[in-house]
């Protein structure tokens, strides 16, 4: 079932080819996501705006197993993250969670990997729906999600008013 049926993969790639790799993969005509972030960078004489992936070293690819050759053929992807010599894959509202804070125009960015913490649901706001961790910095409130095969999490500010325990 599993090796016919689509689901979402961490791809571990080179360092510095996501990019290279997600062109690849448009090429391919392999559905994926690769999450990037706005990051401000200060050289002596001006400043400049990068886009920069939000899990350096990882592109999300969706895939039936019985497909990965077309990924792990891509110059710069090492290969599927995954216990034992084979892939696991990530849960879909992992991914979805991603994807919505994206295309909501929330500015999501790199955050400590976070396992333990208050889970919460947004009741409302451009995120409302979406479960996570709930974590104080600073006076702020930060929605964090984190994938926890990758070990890796991003967060988003909220205020506390729109978050409730689940």
């Amino acid at each position: 079932m599993e090796y016919t049926e689509p689901r979402w993969y961490a791809a571990y790639t080179s360092a510095n080819h996501e990019k290279r790799a997600a062109l690849q993969l448009v090429q391919r005509s392999v559905e994926h996501f690769l999450p990037l972030y706005e990051s401000v960078r200060r050289w002596r004489d001006r400043r400049v705006k990068l886009q920069m992936p939000l899990f350096p070293g990882y592109i999300f690819v969706r895939l039936a197993l019985r497909d990965r050759l077309q990924v792990l053929q891509v110059p710069g992807v090492a290969r599927l993250v995954g216990f034992n010599g084979m892939p696991c894959a990530l849960r879909d509202s992992e991914i979805e969670a991603m994807q919505t804070c994206l295309e909501r125009k929330a500015s999501l960015e790199p955050h400590p990997y976070v396992q333990v913490g208050r889970r919460v649901r947004v009741k409302c706001g451009p995120l409302a729906g979406l479960e996570g961790i709930v974590v104080r910095k600073k006076n702020r409130v930060r929605f964090v999600i984190s994938l926890d095969l990758i070990q890796r999490s991003v967060a988003v500010e909220v205020e506390a008013g729109d978050v409730e325990g689940v």
